[in-house]
């Protein structure tokens, strides 16, 4: 388990548990990591290349700002960010957010 600081210049920490990732599977999936949000963190606003991020709330609730818009997230939602998109996700309740977190990129994206 690693701790990020200010994950893309978020507020607090978010811990990230790295099951996966491109070295380990000829780039066929970029990463794969479990992720916790606790209360008052935050991953901050940012846009990715050409590559499709998803995120899968397995527990808990918060804020995202998804394709523009701010909506509500809660377990068991499945947010695809599309390549180029902007999101950010705010964990403003009062328990941990936990996700999983997996990106294809360039021609193995699935839009």
């Amino acid at each position: 388990m690693q701790v990020e600081y200010n994950c893309h210049d978020g507020l607090d920490h978010v811990e990230v548990f790295r099951a996966f990732s491109a070295d380990q599977d000829g780039k066929r999936m970029d990463f794969l990591d479990f992720v916790n949000v606790p209360p008052g963190a935050t991953i901050g606003l940012h846009r990715h290349g050409d590559n499709c991020e998803w995120y899968v709330i397995t527990y808990g609730q918060g804020k995202m700002i998804f394709c523009g818009e701010e909506i509500r997230v809660k377990t068991g939602d499945v947010m695809k960010n599309p390549a180029f998109s902007e999101h950010a996700l705010f964990n403003d309740s009062d328990d941990v957010i936990s996700l999983i977190v997996f990106q294809f990129s360039g021609e193995n994206k699935y839009e």
